[in-house]
């Protein structure tokens, strides 16, 4: 296997772009990406794209080839990925797969989604499932995980609450980030109840925006910018959809975190700043304890003791995560990867971490028979 470098990143500002196509979105991340890594379009030998719902809700397919064609890249193989939340990050892997197995030298991976919808309107997802056909969607099946967390381990609201402050914060610090605004426990306790106990300020946004990044050899590592990140692992599982009645934690995302460090020869301890997908201020306390940075059940007390704040032991999305940056679905796996390279570059502005050298990407996507579909594990390491 050879080592794979991320040597280029760019994104767009996540929000709501009703006046823009994907291809225009796609176009601003690739680009940027492209300039970032000081690549020519000619130098790109594959393409891979993360999208999950643009053909259902936009009526548009192809939208890899729309997107990097826009930037001059064509007539090479492109790959189109849907895997839900995770499609982004599971292009992400495609790219890493075809240059560590010596296919390619250089390729570019983008993610690019369009999910505002009119206030008030579900995103029509999962509809083939029976839970989905019943009225589980996300917000209802996440406010029975946070009710089970509750009775187990006794995870308060508040508790829950503070994750949607510190990452609100975190997004005030972020340019890119979709909501600016400050907010208190109290205000995310107050706001409209969802799901019980998911408030509104307990859930992330749906979004509008791209990623995209330049993943290369170790050869074109040295001729480019200087600047290029090492990926270290590269994890996709699947889920085992095995009912069970507690679902206080998700085994497909512990299961994924293991292979992930053994792959990295890296332990929780080494690791120095995450970034996980908090659809909803649950699923950070979850994926605090599934990557092993601290012990099952303890989620709750690692956001009371500030460990997971930019100044703490190991900040954790820092870029404001889903619930502030916000979430267009098939960008959100490869923004994780462009806010982890500014990090360990020390790009990150206000938001900058103290010299971080490891870093975690974590994201899952869909759901089945009370399990996910899908979940992708990165590591990133600053040589």
């Amino acid at each position: 296997m050879r080592d794979v470098f991320v040597t280029g990143v760019g994104m767009t500002v996540f929000g709501k772009h009703s006046d823009r196509s994907l291809r225009n979105l796609g176009y601003e991340a690739c680009l940027n990406a492209l300039k970032d890594a000081g690549v020519k379009p000619r130098e790109v030998e594959a393409g891979y794209c993360g999208n999950a719902l643009a053909a259902a809700l936009q009526g548009e397919t192809g939208v890899g080839q729309n997107a990097f064609w826009e930037v001059g890249i064509s007539g090479i193989p492109v790959v189109n990925m849907e895997n839900a939340c995770a499609s982004g990050s599971t292009a992400l892997r495609e790219g890493w797969l075809a240059i560590t197995g010596g296919h390619y030298d250089m390729v570019i991976v983008a993610g690019i989604e369009k999910t505002v919808m009119p206030k008030g309107t579900p995103l029509n997802v999962g509809t083939a499932e029976l839970e989905t056909k019943l009225g589980d969607i996300f917000p209802g099946f996440f406010a029975c995980i946070a009710q089970k967390h509750m009775e187990k381990y006794g995870t308060t609201r508040e508790q829950m609450a503070k994750v949607s402050v510190k990452n609100h914060y975190n997004g005030s610090l972020n340019p890119y980030a979709q909501f600016q605004k400050l907010l208190t426990v109290e205000e995310v306790l107050n706001s409209p109840m969802i799901a019980d106990p998911i408030n509104l300020y307990s859930c992330c946004p749906n979004s509008d925006g791209a990623a995209a990044v330049i993943l290369c050899s170790e050869k074109y590592a040295r001729k480019t910018n200087g600047r290029s990140i090492r990926i270290v692992a590269s994890v996709l599982t699947s889920g085992i959809y095995d009912s069970h009645r507690d679902f206080s934690g998700f085994e497909i995302e512990q299961r994924a975190a293991k292979k992930a460090y053994e792959m990295a020869s890296l332990g929780p301890k080494d690791v120095n700043v995450v970034e996980v997908h908090d659809a909803f201020t649950i699923c950070e306390i979850l994926h605090y304890e599934g990557l092993g940075l601290c012990p099952l059940g303890e989620g709750g007390r690692l956001i009371d003791e500030g460990e997971t704040e930019l100044t703490g032991r190991v900040p954790v999305n820092p870029s404001g995560g889903l619930l502030a940056k916000g979430h267009p679905v098939g960008a959100s796996g490869v923004a994780q990867i462009v806010e982890l390279v500014w990090q360990l570059r020390g790009e990150a502005g206000k938001r900058q971490v103290k010299n971080p050298r490891v870093a975690v990407a974590q994201i899952m996507g869909g759901s089945k028979d009370t399990d996910t579909k899908g979940c992708t594990v990165h590591i990133l390491v600053k040589d």
